[in-house]
């Protein structure tokens, strides 16, 4: 499983695995011990988790998800912690340590919570996505030296 096979659905808790696409919608199951599965249609504002980004002061302006994750295995591995129901201020300084030049006034605390609830769901359901990104990281360093 890959980052662009997780999606996220506005107003759901949780994240889900797209299953198949169909003509006018997206078959998805969600990432838990239900397996729940559901159909999302034109009216829910799907969101696939290599297509977000974090806002960030440098030129770039944004740095992507998938690399915010794999920063967070490498760092922490199987304990961030911090949970969604962390202080703000921990939050706040958990996220500066995995990308200090973050926008302050554009990343709110809720996204924040979202990114370690999901980090959360995914290391427990899909830790293969973190375990490759972390691999790929760890090779790429390998290469450069």
């Amino acid at each position: 499983m890959t980052l662009s096979q997780i999606a996220s659905i506005s107003g759901k808790g949780g994240l889900f695995k797209v299953l198949a696409p169909t003509k006018s919608a997206i078959i998805l199951e969600s990432l838990d011990e239900k397996k729940a599965r559901m159909v999302a249609t034109s009216h829910h504002r799907v969101s696939l988790l290599n297509e977000i980004s974090i806002y960030t002061t440098d030129k770039e302006g944004t740095v992507p998800l998938g690399d915010v994750l794999k920063k967070i295995y490498a760092d922490f591995g199987d304990d961030p912690g911090v949970d969604g129901n962390s202080d703000p201020e921990e939050l706040k300084a958990f996220i500066k340590a995995i990308l200090p030049n973050y926008d302050e006034s554009r990343v709110y605390v809720s996204d924040i919570k979202k990114l370690v609830k999901w980090y959360g769901i995914l290391l427990q359901y899909a830790p293969e996505v973190l375990q490759e990104d972390a691999k790929e990281k760890k090779d790429e360093e390998e290469r450069k030296e």
